[in-house]
């Protein structure tokens, strides 16, 4: 697996952005897929994750019905799409893959991406 995430920049808020990740690798499909985010001197923080089919997925309370997370696993491909973006959601964004399922910590996920920079104006 090797992660590749793009898609970051500068946006109002109340603007949209759409991330992208993309695996060079052949087993993406294998694995649980999840988007993470970091700011200067906190941990990292989990967004949002999705299983191996795309068919269930999960969310943070802080962007639960703002952000959503899908994948194709015939491009090799994970998404976020964010909406509605707030100025706290300025961070580093980092897409992740696991062998697990669902999960919501980042020690269960073996593979990063080298993070894109997500930036929300006031």
């Amino acid at each position: 697996v090797q992660l590749q995430a793009f898609g970051g920049g500068l946006v109002q808020a109340g603007g949209s952005l759409r991330l992208s990740c993309v695996d060079s690798g052949r087993t993406f499909s294998h694995y649980g897929m999840g988007w993470f985010r970091q700011t200067p001197g906190k941990d990292r923080e989990f967004v949002a994750t999705i299983d191996w089919s795309g068919s269930v997925s999960a969310y943070a309370d802080s962007v639960k019905g703002r952000f959503t997370i899908s994948r194709d696993n015939a491009k090799n491909a994970l998404y976020l799409q964010m909406n509605s973006l707030k100025p706290e959601d300025t961070a580093v964004y980092y897409c992740a893959a696991s062998p697990l399922l669902m999960r919501r910590d980042y020690g269960s996920y073996a593979y990063w991406g080298q993070g894109t920079q997500v930036t929300v104006s006031s």
